[in-house]
């Protein structure tokens, strides 16, 4: 039986549909890679990779524009840039846009000319710009808000700051009274003990002043809580000798800028609270999420607390006071279980923000 020949009219009609077919493969593909988590330079090599690779280019680089009206490379993949020809007819060169303002330029060194490549190329690589704007511009508004975040922390830090150091100077302007009076009463080793607990008074507040000083300059890193926490966790376990585990289960970290920096505090908090007070020779810290709720569990195989520690209770030590306050911040739960000689576990609870609607 002869095959079935079919009118030009519709071969035509079956090529352009394909074309469709794949220039929206290309766009998915193109906005998930753009969608994935990291640093805008993170995210901006994994674009380029996935679209070189779609669009069987040589290279390609992403510039932003700068305020003097030129351009800045951000990213790149390929050949080095200094070493590609520009005057190839192969060259191209989007702009990449956010609404009606052009945030910079993407470029591409293709094998052939664009124009070999269907009809549909060039809207589809304006498209493509147009994806990369939204990326961009969202990378920036995330920074912004990262910022206006520890700002805003920097000024309760700020605060702590003040009303540690007032109290630190309330406790030794009264010690060293006690001091002055041992000494006028010639009581020698009653002014040897003073002075020594004026001397411990001291080391006290010198500590807790360098750690007030450290958080005050507070750095998220830019790919993200995780890598932050483990940043922390090998400074923790470097200065302490403390063997410490990290274990971060979750595919991703939607949180808010102020999110991310209560829990680090906390989890910093918490590593304080081992350092000072546990004798601990184990901490480990676990990272997870079923849906939208967060979980972070830090355990140690410490002392232990000599007191109870369930809310409320008298007393509590400041350190965990300081974790429920920045709980009630992230509207969400804290548990403290702990037994003398059995160690301690903290486990903090809360929801992701909600998506954009």
């Amino acid at each position: 039986m002869a095959e079935p020949r079919f009118p030009k009219q519709v071969q035509s009609q079956a090529v352009r549909l394909a074309r469709k077919t794949q220039s929206l493969d290309i766009l998915y593909a193109v906005a998930t890679s753009l969608s994935q988590p990291g640093s805008l330079e993170q995210v901006l090599h994994g674009f380029l990779d996935t679209f070189i690779e779609l669009v069987d280019a040589r290279a390609a680089s992403v510039r932003l524009a700068t305020e003097d009206g030129g351009t800045r490379l951000i990213a790149s993949r390929g050949l080095a840039p200094e070493a590609v020809d520009r005057d190839s007819p192969a060259f191209v060169e989007v702009p990449v846009k956010y609404q009606d303002r052009i945030l910079g330029v993407y470029n591409l060194f293709l094998e052939r000319p664009v124009a070999a490549m269907g009809e549909d190329m060039p809207d589809l690589l304006i498209s493509v710009g147009r994806h990369l704007g939204l990326a961009i511009e969202k990378s920036r508004l995330e920074g912004e808000a990262r910022r206006l975040a520890i700002l805003e922390e920097r000024n309760l830090i700020g605060n702590e700051l003040h009303d540690s150091l007032a109290q630190s100077l309330v406790g030794m302007r009264l010690q060293l009274k006690l001091l002055g009076e041992s000494l006028a009463r010639k009581d020698v080793g009653g002014a040897q003990y003073e002075a020594s607990r004026l001397r411990r008074a001291m080391e006290r507040a010198n500590a807790d002043l360098r750690e007030l000083l450290t958080n005050f300059r507070l750095k998220i890193d830019d790919a993200g809580l995780a890598r932050t926490l483990q940043n922390l966790v090998a400074r923790f376990g470097r200065e302490t000798g403390i063997a410490v585990f990290f274990q971060n289960e979750c595919r991703a970290l939607p949180l808010t800028p102020a999110q991310e920096i209560q829990v680090f505090f906390i989890v910093q908090e918490a590593l304080a609270n081992i350092r000072r007070h546990s004798g601990a020779h184990n901490v480990r810290i676990l990272l997870n999420n079923e849906e939208d709720l967060y979980t972070v569990l830090i355990e140690d195989d410490g002392l232990g607390m000599s007191e109870a520690a369930d809310e409320g209770a008298p007393g509590a030590h400041a350190g965990l006071a300081i974790m429920r306050e920045r709980t009630e911040r992230l509207h969400g739960q804290i548990v403290i279980e702990s037994e003398p000689g059995e160690g301690t576990r903290i486990v903090l609870m809360f929801n992701a923000p909600p998506a954009p609607g």
